[in-house]
C-alpha cells in the first residue's frame, strides 16, 4: 500500500536496454534462498567472482549486510520478514534497471514473499536459486552459532527450528550444496546463465 500522495513517476532518457547494451550483457536477479548455513552467501560470492572475471557487472545484496542499514528497523517476525524481502525486491529492481546482475543471499523462507519479488521484476529477471542443504548439515556447519542458540531457546522464530522454511516450488535452479563443492555450485549457476542466454 502506498502512503505517499501527490507523487508522479519520472522517466529518464537512458533505458534499461541502453544500459544493458553498454554493458554487453543482460541484467537479472540471482535470488539465492535456503536455510541458514546452507551456503547462500558463499556461493553468491563465488558466482560474483566468476562473473567479474568474465567482465559482467554485478552487485551482491547480503541478508546480514542489508539489516545493518536499509532494514535495520526490522526484526524476524513474519511481518518483518515479509517487509524485509519486499524492500530487497524493490532495491533489486533498481539494480536490474541499472543493468547489473544482482546476487541476493537471503533465507527468504516464505514462497509467497519470493513470488512477490518475482512479480516486482520483469519477465525472466528473477532467477530463483534454491541452495539446498540438509538441516542436519546446516546445524553441523552453524557458521554463526545461531542454531545452537536457537536450540537453547536464546533465539526465537529461527528458520528451520521454530519457524518454517518453505522450499521453492519451481525454482529455476537447485544447487545441492551438501553434495558438491562451492566451485561446482558456482559453476552450475554460470552454466545456467550461459545456457539461457543471459551471458555469453
Amino acid at each position: 500500500m502506498t502512503k505517499a500522495t501527490n507523487i508522479v513517476w519520472h522517466d529518464g532518457q537512458v533505458s534499461k536496454q541502453d544500459r544493458q547494451a553498454l554493458n554487453g550483457h543482460k541484467s537479472a536477479v540471482l535470488w539465492f534462498t535456503g536455510l541458514s548455513g546452507a551456503g547462500k552467501s558463499t556461493v553468491a560470492v563465488e558466482v560474483e567472482k566468476l562473473l567479474h572475471k568474465m567482465g559482467i557487472r554485478t552487485y551482491i545484496l547480503d541478508g546480514d549486510n542489508i539489516r545493518h542499514g536499509l532494514n535495520k528497523n526490522l526484526g524476524f517476525s513474519p511481518e518483518d520478514r515479509k517487509e524485509n524481502i519486499r524492500r530487497i525486491g524493490e532495491v533489486s529492481k533498481l539494480f536490474v534497471d541499472a543493468g547489473l546482475f544482482t546476487l541476493t543471499a537471503f533465507i527468504s523462507p516464505y514462497q509467497e514473499d519470493r513470488d512477490l519479488v518475482r512479480d516486482i521484476l520483469g519477465e525472466k529477471e528473477f532467477i530463483e536459486i534454491y541452495v539446498k542443504c540438509d538441516l542436519e548439515e546446516c546445524e553441523k556447519r552453524d557458521p554463526k552459532g545461531l542454531y545452537a542458540k536457537a536450540r537453547k531457546g536464546e533465539i526465537k522464530n529461527f528458520t528451520g527450528i521454530d519457524a518454517p522454511y518453505e522450499a521453492p516450488e519451481k525454482p529455476e535452479l537447485v544447487v545441492e550444496n551438501d553434495r558438491q563443492t562451492i566451485g561446482e555450485s558456482a559453476q552450475q549457476v554460470i552454466d545456467y546463465l550461459q545456457k539461457n542466454g543471459y551471458i555469453s
